[in-house]
This record gives structure tokens, sequence and C-alpha cells, in this order.
């Protein structure tokens, strides 16, 4: 630790910030900054944004009372300032780590973080309700909702605005401004204006002209009251809030805590009912060199060298399935000029960067709205193109009603690659690809694929092209394939059609996806206990290869099915199908394997499936105790 840092020493809680000076509030943001710099560099984690609202951060709390003051953070990736003021520098060490703080903020881990997130565009519904919930009891403290403006471009945002400026609920809202330079520069000027429109004479002044007004004509009083507010817009920017029912203020520098703290302070002191939109503008990055000139300003970062900015990754054995899926989508659409991409503001996360750069007027980047991309996607269908909508397993959730309105039910041929199916590691439940599967494969007339390894995605990625008359998905993990050779070109797979990877006689293990090798470990273990076992790759949760799974059924018996995903998904398609055709009435034993009805928190990805219960260890657990034999500890360590 940096033995210049004394002011955080003694900073515990926000209540330790309220005597402080601005000098003193300006010391103490850059012991902050420099701390939240050595933590991530030691555990990696979301960076960018954190440096961009330190001083943000430390004005709020040194003005607000938190917790009795609720302030909510959307996302939360830009929370991490937050916790080292609020009670867990301590445990920042640990976190994103078994055992430490989320990386997102999280009720569960403290008073001060009054709402949980991890998906944007969350935070103004929030503070809404808790302003109206405040009201109701008639209490009297403050709700503050920070958003970024990545997730302004979210729809959720601007329902939530339209219902707060309806309403007269007191509500401040502070749009941290660090990338789509939406506002005039910011200087003195804008910072003299920002303090002037939000400072008690300016109101004071507002409603003598008010009470002027009023005794007017009512059609003189509403031309008042909008010139004054047409006038306040022009001069900020804030034309379209206005509009919405805000009062807005800024565009203040979110650097320069000689702006920060008197506004803050006169939305404290805000008189008026009704919300308030303040408009602060920063730099995502600020303060770390490397940061700052890196394209995306160190947003999600491994551990690094702090000097140098370089960061420590391991070397890999194979291609990301992300790599895979971009390069894949490369070749495919080289011989097809139909094909387009479409991203929800993860181009990199999701491989098209690699896209975009080789088809720059074919990629489309339409920002955090999941649900616009798919009906924007639905409608290039229409027009006779091939979209590829690559989004996150969890972040599809968002757009389920699109998926079955606007796609499934006009059987359109959009192709939905989603990634991060399973469990991801460090970003812990709010990220995990558990529930696509389910929330899919009950859906009619669409094509449900998972990747068992890197070959199998890219053809995979052939399969889905070669659709064209119904909708399709094909699920794939994150991290690093298996290691196997990845085909020169991707080949249609046979819609519903699996494939016996090893045949035995007694033990079948029916895999769907990202467990195929774990599968085929415990089958090694099982047959080393003289079981003859068959390992068998789905490929498709739907639709079913029935052939398949009645074959297993009938020949073996044990049957068991394993997926990285929740109850509902593809085991339940196979027992439907197996009751329906009167298999299981023949005593054959059968054990689905998917991932718990329980959430499970950040770890590494391995530490995670084993808490699931998903490793070769469990298969052949699951296997022995169908079979009603049992397995010592002794001997499952010996098989690992």
């Amino acid at each position: 630790m940096n033995n210049s840092i004394k002011l955080l020493d003694q900073v515990h809680y926000p209540r330790d910030l309220k005597g402080l000076t601005i000098p003193e509030l300006k010391q103490l943001s850059e012991e902050v900054r420099q701390e939240t710099i050595e933590v991530v560099s030691r555990v990696g984690g979301h960076l960018g944004a954190s440096l961009g609202v330190v001083e943000l951060t430390v004005a709020l709390h040194h003005i607000f009372n938190t917790p009795h003051d609720k302030l909510i953070w959307d996302v939360g990736h830009q929370a991490y300032p937050h916790k080292i003021l609020t009670g867990r520098r301590d445990d920042m060490k640990m976190l994103r780590q078994a055992g430490g703080p989320s990386g997102f903020t999280r009720r569960s881990e403290s008073e001060y973080d009054p709402f949980g997130a991890a998906h944007a565009a969350t935070s103004i519904s929030a503070a809404l309700g808790f302003a109206v919930g405040r009201d109701l009891k008639k209490d009297n403290n403050h709700v503050i909702a920070v958003i970024g403006d990545g997730s302004m471009s979210a729809g959720m945002a601007y329902e939530a605005l339209n219902n707060a400026g309806s309403m007269s609920s007191r509500l401040i809202v502070i749009l941290n401004d660090n990338d789509m330079s939406i506002a005039p520069p910011v200087g003195a000027m804008s910072g003299y204006l920002s303090r002037l429109l939000s400072s008690g004479p300016y109101h004071s002044l507002r409603e003598i002209a008010k009470g002027v007004v009023s005794h007017l004509p009512k059609s003189i009083e509403t031309a008042a009251r909008r010139a004054e507010e047409y006038a306040r817009g022009m001069m900020t920017g804030g034309t379209l809030f206005e509009e919405m029912g805000f009062y807005y203020v800024g565009p203040i520098d979110g650097h320069n805590l000689d702006h920060l703290v008197p506004v803050l302070k006169n939305a404290h002191d805000w008189s008026e009912k009704g919300p308030i939109f303040l408009h602060v503008v920063t730099q995502k990055g600020r303060g770390y060199a490397p940061a700052e000139e890196a394209a995306d300003k160190f947003h999600g970062v491994s551990k690094f060298d702090i000097v140098t900015g370089e960061q420590a990754k391991s070397k890999a054995v194979a291609p990301s399935y992300t790599k895979v899926f971009g390069e894949s989508l490369i070749e495919e659409a080289e011989r097809d000029d139909k094909i387009l991409a479409i991203t929800a503001a993860m181009p990199s996360g999701t491989g098209l960067d690699l896209f975009a750069k080789r088809f720059p007027d074919r990629c489309f980047d339409v920002g955090i709205a999941e649900q616009h991309a798919v009906t924007f996607a639905a409608s290039l269908a229409c027009e006779g193109f091939k979209p590829f909508a690559a989004i996150y397993s969890t972040f599809l959730q968002r757009a389920y009603d699109q998926v079955v309105h606007d796609v499934v039910l006009q059987k359109l041929p959009v192709r939905f690659a989603l990634d991060r199916a399973g469990l991801v590691g460090a970003d812990g439940a709010t990220h995990a690809g558990s529930y696509d599967l389910s929330y899919l494969c009950c859906l009619p007339d669409i094509v449900v694929m998972a990747a068992a390894d890197e070959a199998e995605l890219k053809h995979m990625v052939a399969t889905a092209a070669s659709i064209d008359d119904c909708p399709s998905a094909f699920r794939y993990p994150r991290g690093e394939g298996v290691g196997v050779e990845v085909p020169a070109k991707g080949i249609p797979l046979e819609i519903g059609k699996g494939r016996i990877v090893e045949e035995g006689s007694k033990i079948a293990i029916l895999s769907l996806g990202c467990r195929l090798q774990e599968s085929l470990l415990a089958a090694k273990f099982l047959r080393a206990h003289g079981l003859s076992t068959t390992v068998a790759d789905a490929r498709f949760a739907k639709p079913l290869d029935e052939d398949l799974i009645i074959k297993l059924a009938k020949n073996h018996e044990v049957l068991i099915t394993i997926e990285t995903g929740s109850i509902g998904g593809f085991s339940s398609q196979v027992l439907h199908l197996l009751a329906n055709r009167g298999v299981l009435d023949r005593g054959l034993k059968i054990r689905p394997m998917t991932l718990p009805d329980k959430l499970i928190d950040h770890d590494t990805p391995q530490k995670q499936y084993e808490i699931a219960g998903l490793t070769a260890n469990n298969i052949l657990e699951t296997a022995l105790a169908a079979l009603g034999q049992e397995i010592s500890l002794e001997a499952l360590a010996s098989c690992a």
C-alpha cells in the first residue's frame, strides 16, 4: 500500500466525509483512485468506469446521508469507489472471488447497496420506486440514481424518465456522461450556469416570476413557463429532459469538486416537488494513463502491472469460443453477402469487433438495447437478409417478448448466437447464462443448438446460416475451447441429429453442450469400474434426436442427461419424449443433471461447476448411485 495514503485510512464510512473541506475531498479522491487501481491490478475487474466516478462518489457521500438517503448505481460496475468508502475497503482484495465482494452492487452485501444491479438501465425505475415508497411512508430521505450514458441507450431508462417526470415525487437522476458527448464542452461558464440554475436565489426568482404570471391569462402563463424552460434548455442542452418533466442542471464537470459539491448541495436542499436531472460529464479511466489511452478505457481487465498497464493473461491452449464464433461468421459472410451481424453494445465481448473490421457496413451495434436488437433483426429477416444477433445469454432475457412476438410468431429466420452460456466465473449469478435452454425450448418452430467444443461451434454457425425457414439459436460457453482441431470450413449439421462419441452397453451419458469432455472423462472412470458406457453428444436441444434418445433409453440400464442450464431445459424435453413414448414404463433409470435450483455465487468456473454438481466426478457418482453402488472419497480423488 502506498505510504502517502492518509485521509483514506481515516475514512471508513460515509459519515467520516462529512467534515472534510474541498481540498481534503480532492486529496481523498486521489487516494480512492489509487486504491481502486491497486485493487483491480491485483484481482481484475471493471476499472475504467470506476475511475471516472471517483470525485462524483466522494461528493455524493459527502453531501448525502447514506444509507438513509438511497444511492442507486446503474449496472454497478462503476461502484468500486463506492464500496471502498462504505466499509468494504479491506474486503476489496477478494473482489469477485469466492467469499469476497461482488463486482456489482448487491443488497445482501451492504446496507449502502439499496438495490442490486448488474444489468443496465434499472436505476431510474428502482429509484422512482424508492421515492414513491418514501412518500407513501411519509419519510423525507433523498433518492439518487446514477446512470451511465451507455445505459441511457436502453429503452427502460426512458420508460422510467417518462413515468418519473409525470409525478411529483422528489428524485435526483445523475447522468454520468463519459462517452456520448451529448453536451457542449464543460468549462467555467457551464459550471457557473449549473450552480446558478440549481441555487436557492434562482429558485426564489422563479417562484416570484411564477407568482406574477399566475395572475395573467392562462395562455401567457403557459408561454412564460415554456420560455423559461426552453431558455435553460438552450443554455445547457437539457431540453429533452425538461420536456419529460425533469428540472435539468448541467453539464457539470464531474472531476471538478469546486463545481460538483455546490451543485449537489443545491440538489440536496431542493425545496420544490418533482424530479431533478443532473448532467455530469466525466472521463472514463480518469487519472490512470494506460486506461485513458486504451481504446476500451480499461472497461474490464484482468490483473495488470500498474506501471505499464500490461495485463497478465494466461497462455491460451485453445482459441476462445468467442473468437471462433467471430471468425466463423466472417467466413460465412464472405460466401454470403446476405449475412449481417447485430450486437447490443458488446462488439468485443461477442467477437463481432472482428466482423465489424471485415464488414463495417454489415455490422450493427445498437447500444444497450436488446429489445430493439431483436426486432431490428426480425425486420431485416423480412427483407431477405440473414441476421445473426450475437447477445449474451443473460442479456437476451431482456428481449424475451421480442423473441416470442416479433421472431417466433412470425417464424422469421433470425439467428441467435448466445455467448456466455452456462456459468461465467467472476461475474457471478447476474451474468450466468442459466436459463436460455428453458426459455427457448418451450417455443415452437425454433432450432436450438449447443456446442460441445470449438469445432462444433464452427459447424453450428454454418448450420444457422443455412436455416432460412425458422429462427435458430446456438449457445456456447465463456472462455477457451477444449483444444480440438477447428476445421477449415464449417459444415451444416443435419437438423435435429446428435452423434455417438463412444459406444457402450450399460450406462448412457447424453451430453448437451460443453460438458462433453467431463462426460468422456466420467465414462473412462466407469469403464475402469467395469461399466460399459456410451457417450452421446445431443447437439440439438430442439428438435430432439428422438431416434437417438429412444435407442439410448432402450439399450441401456441407466440414462444420464447433462446440460449447463436450469431445470426446465433439455432434460425436460427428453423426459417428456420418453414419457409419451412409454419408455419410462420399462424400468429405465434416468437421471437428469442440470444446474441446481439455486444461484451460484462468483468463483472460478471450475469451482462453480463443482458446486453445481456437473463435473466428471458428479457424473460418476450419479451413475453408480443409479445402480445402487457407492464410490469412496479415496476412489473419487484417484479419479480426479
